[in-house]
């Protein structure tokens, strides 16, 4: 793993999107963060949950000048299947990230454990990064459970802008 840390340069992000189009980190221009959000794929339950609640709040997040977008290493027919079955219409979903990338992100990777699993699949992660490509804060599970809480998020945004809080965790 590679461990980078709060005010380091994140590694490069590129992935393709079911809306068609191809995100890349580097030429995003938000006011503020970009929400990265890795999820575990359409198999997990409790990414539903949380990509369904993280869909009411994607205008809270601009409203922050916060751009938010929700990966997974599932292929473009599961991330398609995702947004059909899923209600997460405002969310970006993007698809296809490649296990080696994962690892340049310090994601956890698992095995499948029964046939509704992918062979290989990221465990959940959330990252917020400044506009100038720096980590401001990461959350990285080895299980589908015990992700941040996404209201408290925006709260925290709220002080972290309304302080000019710095990142923390550098040393």
């Amino acid at each position: 793993m590679k461990n980078f840390k709060p005010r380091q340069e994140v590694p490069e992000l590129v992935v393709n999107t079911v809306n068609g189009m191809q995100w890349k980190l580097r030429e995003t221009k938000p006011e503020n963060f970009n929400l990265v959000i890795f999820y575990r794929g359409l198999h997990c339950p409790v990414c539903k949950t949380y990509l369904e609640e993280l869909n009411g709040l994607v205008s809270d997040y601009s409203k922050r000048g916060v751009n938010v977008i929700a990966i997974s290493s599932n292929n473009k027919e599961l991330a398609e299947k995702t947004v059909e079955n899923w209600d997460i219409e405002n969310v970006t979903i993007g698809y296809d990230m490649p296990i080696e990338e994962a690892r340049k992100w310090d994601l956890y990777i698992s095995e499948g454990i029964n046939d509704k699993e992918p062979n290989e699949f990221i465990e959940p992660a959330l990252f917020l990064i400044r506009p100038d490509q720096t980590l401001y804060a990461s959350s990285i599970q080895s299980m589908p459970f015990a992700r941040p809480k996404l209201k408290e998020l925006l709260k925290s945004i709220d002080f972290v802008l309304d302080k000019d809080y710095p990142a923390r965790g550098e040393k």
